[in-house]
C-alpha cells in the first residue's frame, strides 16, 4: 500500500470525502477504535505528544472520542453527537497549534495500523478510502504556520 501525504498548504481546504461504508463494514466499530486506540498509543510516545492529553484518565477519555468520530464519519452510530454535539472539529482542535509538520506526524503514525489491517483482510478500497479522508480531513486542523 501506498499511503501517500498531500501537500498542505496553509489556509487551503480541499474539498473532504467520507471513507465508504464499507471500511465500517470490514473493520467494525470494534475495530475503528482498537485502531484509534493503538494510534493515540503510538502518539503518546511521539513529537506531538505534547497536543493530547497528559492526564491518564483524560487521555484515554480522547481515545474514546475521537473513536466516536470517526465512527459516525465511517457512517456508523452518532455516537460524538450524542456523547459531545456537533463535531465543529475544527473549532475544537482551535486551542491547540496544529502545524504541517505535527499533521504529517500524526498521519505516519497510521500507516503501519493501516497496513496492518490490510494483512488482516481490509481491502485495499476501503484502507484507501479512510486514508484519503485522514490525509485530506488532516489539512483542515492545520491552524498554525
Amino acid at each position: 500500500m501506498n499511503l501517500e501525504i498531500s501537500y498542505a498548504e496553509f489556509g487551503v481546504r480541499p474539498p473532504v470525502v467520507k471513507p465508504i461504508p464499507e471500511f465500517l463494514l470490514e473493520v467494525t466499530e470494534e475495530g475503528i477504535r482498537e485502531l484509534i486506540s493503538k494510534h493515540y498509543d503510538a502518539i503518546k510516545e511521539s513529537d506531538i505528544k505534547h497536543l493530547f492529553p497528559q492526564d491518564s484518565q483524560e487521555f484515554e477519555q480522547a481515545k474514546v472520542n475521537s473513536a466516536d468520530f470517526f465512527i459516525q464519519i465511517c457512517g456508523g452510530q452518532a455516537h460524538f453527537t450524542t456523547n459531545r454535539g456537533a463535531p465543529r472539529m475544527i473549532g475544537r482542535h482551535a486551542p491547540f497549534k496544529i502545524d504541517a509538520k505535527a499533521r504529517q506526524i500524526w498521519l505516519e503514525l497510521y500507516k503501519p495500523f493501516l497496513k496492518k489491517l490490510k494483512i488482516s483482510g481490509v481491502t485495499e478500497t476501503s484502507l484507501y478510502s479512510f486514508w484519503d479522508y485522514l490525509n485530506i480531513f488532516s489539512i483542515w486542523m492545520i491552524n498554525t504556520k
